[in-house]
């Protein structure tokens, strides 16, 4: 699953696989994260789980958003403690590139939501079945089979609520 082996230009082949442990999760969204040319959105409850502090993930994350003129990251999370207190190196990216990157806290229609989201470019995703579970399905190259789940990350965004403010990004 490691997208380092693969040349930036290569598309990803078709395919669909279920995980079973966190630790597939990582390499998993490590690996989506890699493919990611425009977009990648993260629905969450704090971001604590899916090894968003990782160097590895982090020096992903500003690659992309330095890639392409456009790029767009948005987060929304039911809580965002953890993000402000101790995720540094993930909040020094991301302060890196304020035009770029939206940070939302779920609003109150979607507090029930607890399975975690990380879709790229509407082509890639991680389902996590539900935060208090290991089990996650992938799909790479996908685009069809993850709209249901484009959809509802996008329901979940609709709520959004202003989530860190522009001084902890240092807007």
């Amino acid at each position: 699953m490691d997208s380092s082996s693969s040349t930036p230009d290569a598309a990803p082949e078709p395919r669909e696989a279920t995980l079973a442990s966190v630790a597939e999760q990582v390499a998993a969204i490590d690996e989506i994260v890699g493919y990611a040319r425009t977009r990648l959105q993260v629905f969450d409850v704090d971001m604590k789980s899916g090894g968003w502090q990782r160097a590895v993930r982090v020096d992903a994350l500003g690659r992309f958003l330095r890639g392409v003129r456009g790029a767009r990251c948005e987060i929304i999370l039911h809580d965002l403690r953890w993000l402000e207190s101790a995720s540094g190196r993930l909040l020094a990216t991301l302060r890196q590139f304020p035009h770029a990157v939206t940070i939302y806290r779920a609003g109150p229609e979607a507090r029930a939501a607890m399975d975690p989201l990380v879709i790229v470019d509407r082509q890639h995703c991680l389902h996590r079945f539900h935060v208090d579970q290991p089990r996650a399905s992938l799909a790479v190259a996908q685009p069809a089979a993850i709209k249901p789940l484009c959809t509802r990350f996008d329901e979940i965004w609709a709520t959004g609520e202003p989530g860190l403010s522009s001084s902890v990004l240092g807007l």
